[in-house]
């Protein structure tokens, strides 16, 4: 009897399992999270944001393990009323902040985006405040439409990792697409051809193999960890922090719809795991939790944060919300924040490998955008709502000097991140466009 009763403590929100048993369920959601952890702050610091030596992607990769590692507690166990959802969830760096990060980054340098971030949060805190009334402006149409932008935008940072990243003398070799090619086929044969734990980890599993293959090539350097330190504590501001109004805008059109996109995750959550609807207060913290977070996260360079999907399927899959084995996980993802030798052993990765992996990410997004897009009926008001956004989005980057007779400050916002077009013209077409009489829709 006794026993029943523990192993029905890990299905309860609070009851304390025995170590044991909580151990080996929290790995899998840190196995499950590391590498989409990881990775954003390994593009960015690959992708020309800035001339960031080893020791500063090190200390990015720390930062982002980091950040996650507080993210996910403040969700777990929320600061008194208003921060935290206190749900099952884990939180990680994002890759939808990826396009504009790169272009914030690009054009102002690493400092911008910190300081942009720092704003952005503190307006996420607002729309966690205010998320009943603005959520009318975000119907999943809208929102579907940016996710599958976002998708779209980052297939060339993908195509750029699988030839083997920007600056690499072989870039485009036969030997990097060869590494990235298998990367990719290993994940795609665990994708469909396995389940359970090995399925949830395919990502991990297939960047493992392209690694020893890259390492059987001679392709990775050792050097970044041999020159880290052991132990290390986060730093204050170690990239700086600035602020430049065009990046800021651009960064906070990105958290008010990720903040809206929250919504989804914690309701698959909330539906999936524990039979009902995500409450106000739940979804209001949620928000409010992962602004604050974003502001530390600015702080001590961290790039910022949301739930992530593939964690959300654990818990809705095996219904393990217990906080405590969740808790587990994400001490242990701080505990990892805290030894250089494990972050710059993630920094040697080469690019391809990320490459042959990330594709993958990025397909999932676009179709996740597809997704909300069509989970209602497409008359002609919302074709012309997704395809007008997705055209003037895309077709604006992939024209450079296209903005070049408006002021700078246009140029800035709209002409470097596809994302931030598709969200104004969606936003405001979705206002203005009549909606659909009966007939004009298809049949």
């Amino acid at each position: 009897m006794e026993s029943n009763t523990k192993s029905a403590r890990i299905f309860s929100w609070n009851g304390m399992p025995p170590l044991g048993q909580a151990l080996p369920l929290a790995l899998q959601h840190v196995v499950a999270m590391i590498v989409g952890c990881v990775t954003p702050s390994l593009v960015i610091a690959g992708s020309g944001v800035a001339n960031l030596s080893p020791a500063d992607t090190t200390l990015l990769v720390q930062s982002a393990l980091f950040i996650a590692g507080i993210a996910t507690l403040v969700q777990l166990f929320p600061i008194g009323k208003r921060i935290g959802a206190g749900l099952p969830v884990i939180m990680g760096a994002s890759f939808a902040y990826l396009p504009t990060l790169q272009s914030i980054g690009i054009e102002f340098g690493i400092a911008a985006i910190f300081g942009s971030q720092l704003i952005g949060g503190a307006v996420s805190i607002l729309v966690g405040i205010f998320i009943k009334k603005l959520r009318p402006f975000f119907p999943p149409l809208v929102t579907g439409t940016v996710v599958f932008t976002i998708g779209l935008s980052l297939y060339p940072t993908a195509i750029r990792y699988m030839a083997g990243g920007d600056g690499n003398p072989a870039f485009g070799s036969v030997l990097n697409w060869g590494v990235a090619v298998a990367t990719l086929l290993v994940v795609l044969a665990l994708n469909h051809y396995t389940k359970g734990f090995v399925k949830l980890a395919s990502l991990l599993i297939g960047m493992v193999v392209g690694y020893v293959l890259s390492l059987c090539l001679g392709m990775v350097d050792f050097s970044p960890v041999e020159e880290a330190a052991w132990v290390a504590t986060p730093e204050l501001l170690p990239f700086g922090i600035a602020f430049y109004p065009t990046a800021v805008i651009s960064m906070v059109i990105m958290y008010v719809v990720n903040s809206v996109q929250a919504i989804g995750d914690l309701s698959a959550t909330t539906g999936g795991a524990m039979d009902r609807e995500p409450t106000d207060r739940e979804l209001s913290g949620g928000i409010v939790g992962n602004g604050a977070t974003s502001i530390l996260g600015s702080l001590l360079g961290g790039l910022p944060t949301a739930t992530y999907s593939q964690n959300v399927g654990i818990v809705t899959i095996t219904r393990v919300i217990n906080r405590w084995v969740l808790g587990l996980a994400g001490t242990l993802i701080l505990l990892a924040a805290f030894l250089p030798k494990f972050a710059s052993l993630l920094t040697t990765i080469p690019q391809c490998v990320l490459g042959g992996a990330t594709i993958t990410v990025f397909a999932s997004i676009t179709m996740t955008g597809m997704r909300l897009i069509t989970s209602r009926k497409m008359p002609y008001r919302s074709m012309s709502i997704v395809g007008l956004s997705v055209a003037l989005g895309q077709g604006i980057i992939a024209v450079p000097g296209a903005l070049a007779g408006f002021p700078s400050w246009v140029d800035s916002v709209f002409g470097s991140s596809s994302v931030v077009i598709a969200t104004c013209t969606a936003v405001i077409m979705n206002l203005i466009l009549p909606k659909d009489k009966p007939e004009d829709n298809p049949a």
